[in-house]
């Protein structure tokens, strides 16, 4: 590679690493316990704790829990019902004073599908995970955050290329995995920086990515309800403003009957940003793994329970739906979570001894300016 070239990939990646480095590490402490969500809400006492009923106990219907939620929190307004798999008694509710109120000032709490009794869920709402999930994801500042958050998201894929591309000429003259023991402080963490940079060079690309994505979550949402969804909901435009939905008891079988082989994952009320004013809008997920995180919504009219439409689902919802799981490590279990924080902490590592190199490399420039300063005198 010739200097010129290799001194422009040397700037790259000099700089989108320092512009990104801060946030990079706040964002990788802060994910280091998401990791581990489930964990930490259980441990901390944020986790429900059910009675305990014989196995034949029914559970309520949903018009039912409907009215358990909203005896639960009177003014307010039903905005979701979701379902964890890992939770078979547990209803999850999501309020809000109206439908349309954002995400982050609506309430959220869980439901026993057999009993309808309220459990309040700490962790989901100003808890220690979901403040750390704010850091995360929008640190505090909303749709701008998110956004900011990606573009930091970008300049950190263009230092893992940019790094790569140095990297490779940098291999030629040692072997893989060396650490010149006998070199100075500097030159030893150089060694480990790059190579523990390159170990970690595909998950790095697959998070930043993924985070990317999910940074933009705010966007892709809004253009789905602007494509898909708006299509949809077409021949309602003009409909008036619906005064009595029907009860949402039969929703989940309506459908489950429309798309056979799925299971129900959440439901938006109608208002919401997820479904429109005149729908119910169920979101199935396939039986398989993999396809649990690919989100089929069924559309049922709020005043007479008829399907109106099962909405396809453009490529980057399902980009989105995949992209969520995979960053934070939750598609192979407990083995998978720790191989993901090993991979954080060693990115962590990265990131701080990047900034040390550059810092020590800008006193040595400093030093050495100062000397010829000395010298000319």
């Amino acid at each position: 590679m010739k200097s010129q070239t290799i001194r422009r990939w040397s700037f790259v990646h000099t700089w989108t690493s320092l512009i990104c480095t801060l946030i990079l590490l706040l964002l990788a402490v802060t994910g280091l316990p998401l990791i581990f969500h489930h964990e930490i809400d259980h441990l901390l006492g944020n986790t429900p704790e059910f009675k305990t009923m014989p196995a034949s106990t029914p559970n309520l219907d949903l018009q039912q829990l409907v009215a358990a939620a909203e005896a639960h929190r009177p003014g307010e307004v039903m905005q979701y019902f979701g379902w964890d798999e890992d939770a078979p008694h547990a209803v999850t509710a999501i309020m809000a004073a109206t439908a349309d109120t954002e995400p982050n000032s609506s309430h959220t709490f869980q439901l026993d599908a057999r009993t309808g009794e309220a459990y309040e869920l700490p962790a989901a709402n100003g808890g220690f995970t979901m403040i750390m999930l704010r850091l995360h994801t929008d640190l505090y500042a909303g749709p701008w955050g998110m956004l900011f958050v990606g573009a930091m998201g970008l300049l950190f894929i263009a230092a893992i290329v940019s790094g790569v591309v140095l990297y490779a000429p940098f291999m030629r003259r040692l072997k893989f995995a060396t650490v010149r023991q006998t070199k100075s402080t500097r030159v030893r963490w150089l060694d480990l920086h790059n190579l523990i940079g390159v170990v970690t060079v595909t998950w790095a690309l697959v998070v930043g990515v993924t985070g990317v994505i999910n940074a933009c979550a705010d966007l892709v949402i809004a253009a789905w309800r602007n494509d898909s969804l708006a299509a949809m909901v077409a021949p309602y435009r003009d409909a008036p403003p619906l005064l009595q939905r029907a009860p949402a008891t039969h929703l989940l079988d309506i459908a489950e009957a429309a798309v056979p082989g799925m299971a129900a994952d959440f439901i938006a009320f109608p208002g919401t940003r997820f479904s429109s004013e005149h729908h119910y809008t169920v979101f199935m997920k396939g039986a398989t793994h993999l396809t649990s995180h690919l989100l089929t919504p069924v559309l049922i009219d709020a005043s007479n329970l008829q399907v109106t439409a099962i909405v396809e689902r453009p490529w980057y919802m399902d980009a989105m739906g995949m992209s969520q799981p995979l960053h934070f490590g939750d598609y192979g279990g407990m083995p998978m979570k720790v191989l993901w924080a090993a991979l954080d902490v060693l990115t962590i590592i990265v990131l701080g001894s990047g900034v040390y190199l550059w810092w020590v490399r800008r006193r040595a420039v400093a030093s050495a300016a100062d000397a010829r300063g000395e010298l000319a005198r």
